[in-house]
């Protein structure tokens, strides 16, 4: 139980600072200073300050939906080895779940787009629903095709036998598997070349038009979950193919430091290849991103036929 309060801790509070990292990384490598890494937590207190503001017609979808993203990225971090390989909650901690938890928040936001009844949220909701439709099954084939061999969908048991025989992550599954959870991991989280999150073109935005109505307190819930869905994302990623350092059953305090250490630095250094990437790419065309995560699910499985060739 310690080592589960303590995950969604460093994900509650970390998630932002990762943000605040891949911007400043961005911002070196274009020339500039950049606003720092403790940036987003400052825009996240600025929100909450505010009056909450609510457009006219809109019903309890517009104001649960921020709620519900939080809830459940709260509920996926606590759920997912990324610190610990053992829990509490390994009962729910199997892949359907998460990613049926995953995809609740999703439509959650979308929903709420729709509420509002403007163009661009509904536009924002309807480019949403694609996205998650081929990402989604990604996750589940790509994260199968791991599984195979250790014989159960337990995301802890899969890290743990990974990290008691680190060569089976050197594997033609684990190669495809990797670069399929890499692919949708950035269009999860609304990264170059799927999205832009820095952008406010009408005709580019997708996170962003479903959020457009929202302020204040339920603009910082939104703005926290995503990056708390990001930082576990990333480090679902490293667990799944790096156990490096990760806390086992039985783990003691000296042992969840060092887990905690480990994970901070895996994380932030996908977030800032993440982030150096996207300064030497463009965003996609909206109708090539199908294509692109078209590719990633074929990759993904491709990796489930490997898995149960080389069973």
């Amino acid at each position: 139980m310690a080592g589960m309060i303590l995950q969604v801790l460093v994900v509650a509070a970390g998630a932002p600072l990762l943000v605040g990292l891949m911007r400043q990384v961005r911002a070196r490598l274009e020339g500039r200073v950049g606003a720092g890494v403790l940036q987003p937590w400052r825009d996240l207190r600025k929100l909450v300050r505010k009056e909450p503001i609510a457009p006219h017609g809109t019903g309890w979808v517009f104001r649960a939906a921020p709620l519900l993203l939080a809830g459940t990225a709260l509920v996926v971090a606590a759920v997912v080895p990324l610190v610990t390989a053992a829990s509490p909650l390994d009962g729910v901690a199997d892949l359907f779940a998460v990613t049926a938890l995953l995809a609740l928040g999703s439509v959650a936001l979308a929903l709420g787009g729709l509420d509002t009844g403007t163009a661009f949220g509904g536009m924002g909701a309807s480019r949403e629903v694609t996205v998650l439709a081929l990402v989604e099954p990604t996750i589940l084939l790509a994260v199968f095709a791991l599984s195979v061999r250790v014989g159960t969908t337990d995301l802890g048991a899969i890290v743990t036998a990974t990290a008691g025989s680190p060569l089976t992550a050197i594997s033609p599954v684990s190669l495809l598997a990797g670069v399929a959870l890499a692919m949708v991991t950035i269009a999860e989280s609304g990264r170059i070349p799927v999205d832009n999150p820095s952008t406010h073109l009408e005709l580019t935005m997708i996170h962003e038009a479903m959020i457009l109505e929202y302020a204040g307190p339920d603009l910082a819930l939104i703005e926290w979950a995503s990056a708390m869905r990001l930082t576990v994302m990333l480090g679902l990623l490293a667990s799944l193919f790096a156990p490096l350092g990760i806390a086992t059953a039985g783990a003691g305090p000296v042992a969840s430091l060092v887990a905690v250490v480990a994970f901070a630095g895996k994380v932030a250094l996908l977030g800032g290849a993440l982030a150096a990437g996207e300064v030497f790419m463009a965003k996609l065309r909206l109708f090539r991103i199908p294509e692109l995560l078209a590719g990633s699910f074929l990759m993904a499985l491709l990796a489930v036929a490997a898995s149960f060739f080389l069973a």
